[in-house]
């Protein structure tokens, strides 16, 4: 029943999803793959191919290392990569060159993920934290395809609406092999939706190996003078914000100045998109906007004073906290639920987020224990800490290395992951017939 009322309404939508893909210019690129007219090619039908999907850029980062450790195991093993974003297929193609293909996920019809998995033809299918397809999902477990979760997390407000349809999650979760989760939280709320509690597993989070152990101490590689930066200048770096918490940083920066004059701050917008806007509600707060599409241009390292710089590219954000004195990662200050607080203790750097932190509370819950990381409720407690942090260069540092020491404690998660995907996937075995087992 459930199959079908879900299906009744996919196709109600269909004319309203397929305007929606054509009306949107970063879909129409990958509207053939997401229609299932067209998959990845070019293996011999013989080979092992694996289907990790990823909806978008933070979970395409996160399995970077695993992608890379499983290739490098499997070498004759076929990978393919899914997403549905552009920036996470500009991550696959930009990370994973020459280790794994790139496709866009198809559409959840029970006609075009069937002809998508006849044409693929994959020996098990991973899928990153929480993006539960059930017609992709049930047509996966009747050919006898493993499905596995990856990193899975269910966040308050995913939770919260899947228990609103609790009988048909028990059943697109019984086609789930393996769930391996990162924290006990999530196990609790998988198995509370239906899914089998033998199959839920907790072995953490990957983005702890996103780095390895001891490498605190590298260098970025993008030197502070791309930047325009002085010797005496340091750089505050607020990553992947969201609008309303753009304000509040920009208030707390007016706020620092008037007693630090040689702090300059950098803004990364979680959507690159809205960086046009983002310029103008710099300007409107007093502020030069420096793009860094723009950086280093003629006359750039006699730029002093105040400034925001605009981190307008992508794929940078991850070095530049290593140029930073102190971090503040985004979607924490408004109710989002928080981005990567993991890229700062990299570097061996503290890192600053408000109280919204339901899609990261393990790693935030780490990073206060540790006193690594610093909880702030408004715009006054950032402003009192980024001047703490201006005043006492060893309370910068100490709390820097106890970050960097969260990562350090808990990496392991991808061997840890690898190894339950190998029971149950069987990456190197096929039938006589050519079927894999």
């Amino acid at each position: 029943m459930w199959y079908g009322l879900y299906n009744v309404l996919l196709i109600l939508a269909f004319p309203i999803v397929l305007c929606a893909l054509l009306l949107k210019k970063r879909c129409r690129s990958g509207l053939s793959q997401r229609m299932g007219w067209v998959v990845p090619q070019g293996w011999d039908s013989q080979q092992n191919v694996l289907w990790i999907h990823a909806v978008s850029l933070g979970e395409v980062s996160a399995i970077v290392p695993f992608v890379k450790t499983l290739h490098q195991r499997y070498p004759a093993t076929r990978i393919v990569v899914s997403t549905v974003t552009e920036t996470g297929r500009e991550a696959v193609q930009q990370r994973l060159t020459g280790i794994a293909t790139h496709c866009f996920l198809p559409l959840d019809y029970p006609w075009i993920v069937n002809r998508f998995i006849t044409a693929l033809n994959p020996a098990g299918f991973l899928v990153v934290e929480t993006e539960l397809w059930p017609n992709l999902l049930r047509s996966l477990s009747r050919r006898g395809i493993p499905s596995v979760i990856m990193n899975g997390r269910l966040s308050s407000r995913s939770f919260s609406r899947y228990q609103w349809v609790r009988p048909f999650m028990r059943q697109v979760l019984a086609t789930v092999a393996l769930g391996l989760v990162q924290s006990g939280r999530d196990e609790r709320r998988f198995v509370e939706l239906g899914a089998l509690p033998d199959r839920m597993h907790r072995t953490g989070n990957m983005k702890f190996d996103l780095t390895m152990k001891g490498e605190c101490a590298a260098q970025p590689s993008i030197p502070r003078s791309a930047f325009g930066l002085s010797e005496d200048e340091r750089l505050l770096v607020a990553g992947s914000t969201h609008p309303a918490e753009e304000e509040i940083l920009l208030e707390s920066y007016r706020e620092l100045i008037r007693s630090f004059s040689n702090v300059v701050l950098l803004l990364a917008p979680r959507h690159i998109e809205r960086c046009d806007v983002l310029a103008r509600t710099i300007e409107e707060f007093g502020f030069l906007p420096v793009r860094r599409s723009r950086l280093p241009g003629e006359g750039d390292r006699e730029a002093v004073g105040p400034r925001v710089i605009l981190l307008d590219t992508r794929g940078e954000l991850a070095q530049v906290y290593g140029l930073a004195f102190m971090a503040f990662v985004g979607g924490t200050l408004v109710p989002v639920g928080g981005h990567n607080l993991l890229e700062p203790p990299v570097w061996g750097k503290p890192v600053c987020f408000g109280p919204y932190t339901d899609h990261c509370h393990e790693i935030a819950d780490l990073l206060i224990e540790s006193s690594g990381g610093i909880r702030v409720r408004n715009g006054r407690e950032l402003t009192e800490t980024f001047v703490k942090g201006m005043q006492d260069q060893d309370w910068v540092s100490h709390r820097g290395l106890n970050a960097r020491k969260v990562i350090d404690d808990n990496q392991g998660v991808i061997e840890k992951n690898l190894a339950m995907v190998e029971q149950v996937v069987g990456l190197n075995r096929r039938k006589p017939d050519g079927r894999r087992c």
